[in-house]
């Protein structure tokens, strides 16, 4: 669908990004009757992290019917667990059933995005051409930029390197020696799958993870004829997995103490397979339980056991062909496989985004990401960013969060159509302060904060941008609805359409004070707060802002 044919095109909605948040978003769209959309994809297909993570053992730590929409059940996964082809399999499933391929725009990475001020729009260059859109809706997500560490000497390895999430499949493993550098979510998975294959493996490790068993197994015919004859039965057992992993929040949010017993479970399964004392030793972690992703995995420390597999130190520096650890430790290989995450909290997409000031949302978010109800920045108007700061979640689906701030754009566009006109919605910096304050203060309590590792959830400065300190179902009341108070309502500044702003801000202030309000959950701030703190000052240059 790529082409220049696109050029100067209009949309109401342009979505980047075609993984469950960009799909889920387009879905939405279509059931709320807009159709004048586009999805803009760098890649050929649609996947997201499901397509660019295809390696071996690449599987999801959640279960298949939780890790799904709940708008789209699917009677027919594999397994309890699935893997990357089923969940990808999914996802273009999906694509099909709702009638998403004629909105998409494949090889059409995003190169630049700025806000119009006096068009009130998003001006958007892509590698296939340009177009323009009233609303972007940012669905790159966290895991989609891979990050490597900075290895003195790896630029002279004459070996092969590749990142877990650019898997080079015409690379043959077999026989070979393979460093693997890293200790996350990927390594867990790509150790055992290429442990029998190669003729050594080093696993190169910072912190070691906290690994529980995995109960997976395969779900039989029967099981899924039970679901595809009784659709209630899919929606039970996804309310089953969703209310269990609800009870656990509180040990993660408020009880740090309470994961004591887990860390016992974690320690009888690693001494079930790890028999040497040193070794045990080595792979037992410093911190709390859950202050780090708790892996899930019932092969990894057995692969580890295996006579061919070392576990040494970090990388710290490559010579010629030989590898060398913090601790000391050399090995000769000829592949370097880096599982070593992504850009979660630095989005290089955050650097392509100009908004009404003339700033990147980049140079914004330079002292840490933050975003009213996860979504909205200030200064980015009918800017909403899907998986934005504090939505990511420490022991459940990602696809409940992604619905919930669905719900939140869905609303958002109504805003939209009820002001009437040219118009846009800008998040006071006010309201984005008390939001963001709320959250960090519930933070401080967390086992991510407190639990004594250093981990991907924090930013550079060491605050935690990334996980949502509460349940899914509180960010689901929190964004169930846009609260109008929390953001000024922007207005091209051309005659006619100025003058319907009067009407327009007492059609708003009408809505306001009629519309149901949406339970207010502990991190948001009171209305009265931010009503308090909406004062004037987030106003687009050459825009009229109306109070709403």
């Amino acid at each position: 669908m790529a082409g220049h044919e696109h050029e100067h095109e209009h949309v109401r909605v342009a979505v980047v990004g075609s993984g469950f948040g960009g799909l889920g978003a387009a879905v939405r769209l279509r059931r709320e009757g807009i159709t004048d959309f586009v999805v803009l994809e760098r890649a050929g297909s649609v996947g997201g992290t499901w397509r660019d993570n295809s390696y071996p053992g690449c599987a999801c730590d959640v279960p298949s019917h939780l890790y799904s929409f709940s708008f789209a059940p699917n009677p027919e996964w594999p397994r309890s667990f699935s893997g990357q082809e089923h969940i990808r399999a999914y996802l273009e499933h999906v694509t099909d059933v709702f009638g998403l391929r004629p909105h998409l725009r494949f090889d059409s990475e995003v190169k630049r995005m700025a806000w119009d001020t006096e068009r009130l729009r998003w001006d958007i260059e892509t590698s296939s051409g340009s177009l323009s859109a009233d609303v972007v809706v940012s669905a790159t997500g966290p895991l989609s930029d891979p990050k490597t560490p900075d290895i003195p000497g790896l630029d002279t390895f004459p070996g092969k390197v590749f990142h877990s999430a650019r898997w080079d499949h015409d690379y043959d493993l077999r026989g070979k020696r393979v460093a693997m550098v890293g200790t996350g979510a990927s390594a867990a998975q790509i150790v055992p799958a290429v442990q029998p294959l190669v003729s050594r493996l080093t696993l190169f490790q910072r912190t070691p993870p906290w690994v529980l068993p995995r109960m997976d197994r395969a779900i039989g015919g029967a099981e899924r004829a039970v679901h595809r004859a009784l659709p209630f039965t899919t929606r039970l057992r996804r309310g089953l997995l969703w209310g269990v992993r609800e009870l656990q929040v509180q040990a993660f949010t408020k009880h740090p103490d309470e994961l004591g017993l887990v860390e016992r479970v974690a320690k009888r399964n690693m001494a079930r397979a790890i028999k040497d004392p040193a070794l045990r030793a080595r792979l037992t972690p410093d911190y709390r339980i859950g202050c780090k992703r708790i892996l899930l995995s019932s092969t990894y420390y057995p692969a580890l056991a295996r006579p061919n597999v070392d576990v040494v130190g970090g990388l710290s520096e490559v010579r010629g062909s030989t590898a060398v650890a913090a601790d000391g430790t050399e090995a000769e290989v000829d592949a370097i496989v880096f599982g070593t995450g992504f850009h979660v909290t630095d989005m290089p997409i955050a650097e392509r985004v100009v908004g009404a000031e003339g700033r990147t949302l980049a140079e914004t978010w330079a002292g840490g990401m933050e975003a009213l109800r996860g979504a909205s920045a200030a200064g980015f108007p009918n800017f909403m960013t899907l998986i934005g700061p504090n939505t990511g979640l420490g022991n459940s689906s990602m696809i409940l969060m992604i619905e919930s701030q669905l719900n939140y754009l869905a609303d958002y566009l109504r805003q939209l159509d009820v002001l009437g006109g040219r118009v846009a919605l800008d998040a006071r910096r006010s309201a984005v302060r008390v939001w963001n304050h709320r959250v960090q203060q519930r933070m401080e309590r967390t086992v991510w904060n407190t639990g004594g590792c250093t981990s991907w959830y924090l930013d550079a400065n060491g605050r935690n941008t990334t996980v949502w300190p509460g349940t899914t179902a509180e960010f689901r009341r929190a964004t169930r609805r846009v609260d109008l108070t929390e953001y000024a309502v922007l207005r091209a500044p051309s005659g006619g359409r100025a003058a319907g702003a009067g009407k327009t801000a007492r059609d708003a202030s009408v809505r306001e004070a009629t519309a149901p309000k949406a339970a207010a959950p502990k991190a948001a701030a009171p209305e009265s707060a931010v009503r308090g703190a909406a004062a004037p000052g987030t106003t687009a240059p050459g825009a009229t802002e109306v109070s709403a």
